[in-house]
């Protein structure tokens, strides 16, 4: 999935000659944060919210400011982890999205809209069960994890990797589309596998709820 399947065009861009408090209103009818600035299709930069409330006059035209912009942005083209990784490091309610041959703004990704369209990528909402393993890091195969997930008649819908960074372990969480897991558990542990945890579709829809809470609550700060 692609940066520019994921614009939504609700958003509109401010211009120069908007007020700090027309900017206000708009953050709170959006529900953002941030709004790009926009002259004539050329991006300038993202005003927040603490921008404006900084300012002395937000009656006056933004123009009239002078005001340090960060110009955070992604390609039409770039992958939506691009997209992901640029809202978690800086704190981002929204990504604007230029067509970098040309120069031209096109629009902007919503955080709340990225997380949605991640959690369909990731299978959350199929049914299935998770099993978590703590793997070290030299051991880790992929290939052997999937042939023991297709050996118990079980797909891989989707794979994540973290690394602990105080030690050599890869955290391994692994989507099926089976609800039942004992004869895949019972495999992982006859291999001598970490099992950290595992859910069932039931179990983990809260679960799943909380985490995404979470991770909403982490990016909009």
């Amino acid at each position: 999935m692609l940066a520019k399947d994921l614009i939504l065009d609700i958003v509109p861009p401010l211009k120069t000659t908007d007020t700090g408090l027309k900017a206000l209103h708009w953050m709170d009818e959006f529900k953002v944060s941030h709004l790009p600035i926009v002259n004539s299709s050329e991006f300038l930069g993202l005003i927040s919210d603490a921008d404006i409330l900084d300012l002395n006059a937000p009656e006056e035209s933004i123009g009239n400011h002078r005001l340090s912009l960060i110009r955070p942005f992604i390609d039409k083209d770039a992958h939506v982890f691009e997209a992901l990784k640029m809202v978690t490091e800086m704190h981002l309610s929204l990504v604007p999205v230029v067509d970098t041959a040309t120069k031209e703004y096109i629009g902007v990704i919503t955080t709340q809209y990225l997380a949605e369209q991640v959690a369909l990528m990731i299978g959350s909402q199929e049914p299935g069960g998770i099993i978590m393993l703590e793997v070290d890091e030299k051991d880790y195969t992929l290939a052997q994890i999937a042939q023991i997930v297709e050996g118990n008649d079980s797909k891989i819908l989707s794979v994540f990797t973290y690394k602990n960074p105080d030690a050599n372990d890869l955290l391994v969480t692994i989507k099926t589309n089976r609800v039942e897991l004992n004869s895949v558990l019972q495999t992982f542990n006859r291999y001598q596998y970490n099992v950290v945890a595992s859910y069932h579709t039931d179990a983990f829809g809260d679960d799943l709820k909380a985490r995404y809470d979470l991770f909403m609550n982490y990016i909009n700060m």
